[in-house]
């Protein structure tokens, strides 16, 4: 497997070099020398070796189906930058909102595992946030999520659902995990903007390290879920929200 990942990460490498090459040489044919131009080449190499390394280093499903829809739409991006030569601010924005959604950052390795994650509503011990420390099970639980609401409202940068220039306030939900050691090693945001979603994932990466989550005397992950709306103002609810681990609502 080590090896087979090895050849996969080389040859992303090696497409993504050549299509630079590609993409830089008809930048210059049609006379786009501007460093912003040389700067949307380099985010989107970046993007295009951390997607086709991901998609290397996933097992291999049973019917092929959702690698080759991944590896369609990453076509789809290449061959549109092409065409286009260059980017809009938007598009780089949406772009790099994509790379700090899968690229491993500050030390935080995405990793949505559920498998043996307790419901939030479930565990009989919920995750100490600071400052809610010596309160009844009851007590922590909500200040746990009073906690968070206000961390998250208060790190977002509401600039970027101005940018959007919604008439109407939109939803999202996401999910997060608090590992048995008390630290954020997974998250998961659904439809949204993709710059909604690269937001609300930077946020999460911030979260404080806490006192972990207890079930019978023992420290175990637990999995948390929310609904985020986004408009003139930025709501946070923490709700349960039925899902299986393969990511199919109830």
């Amino acid at each position: 497997m080590q090896a087979h990942i090895g050849i996969c990460v080389r040859l992303c490498v090696y497409q993504c070099w050549q299509q630079a090459i590609k993409i830089k040489t008809m930048n210059n044919t049609l006379n786009f020398r501007k460093e912003k131009k040389h700067q949307s080449l380099i985010i989107f190499s970046l993007t295009l070796f951390i997607l086709f390394t991901i998609s290397c280093d996933q097992k291999p499903q049973s019917s092929g189906k959702s690698g080759s829809e991944l590896i369609n739409k990453i076509n789809a991006v290449q061959q549109q930058i092409m065409v286009q030569g260059n980017m809009s601010e938007e598009e780089e924005l949406a772009l790099s909102s994509l790379c700090s959604l899968i690229s491993p950052r500050d030390g935080f390795d995405n990793k949505y595992i559920t498998d043996g994650a307790i419901l939030f509503k479930d565990v009989k011990n919920a995750p100490i946030y600071d400052r809610c420390e010596g309160l009844s099970e009851e007590e922590t639980k909500k200040c746990f999520n009073e906690s968070i609401v206000k961390f998250i409202k208060e790190e977002f940068n509401s600039s970027i659902v101005n940018a959007l220039d919604i008439s109407e306030p939109q939803e999202v939900a996401a999910f997060f995990i608090i590992d048995k050691n008390g630290n954020l090693s997974g998250m998961k945001i659904r439809d949204a903007e993709v710059t909604i979603q690269g937001e609300i994932g930077r946020v999460l990466k911030k979260l404080p390290k806490m006192k972990p989550a207890t079930q019978d005397g023992i420290n175990v992950p637990v999995l948390c879920s929310m609904v985020v709306t986004y408009g003139s103002e930025i709501e946070i609810e923490l709700v349960y929200i039925p899902e299986t681990p393969e990511g199919v609502v109830d």
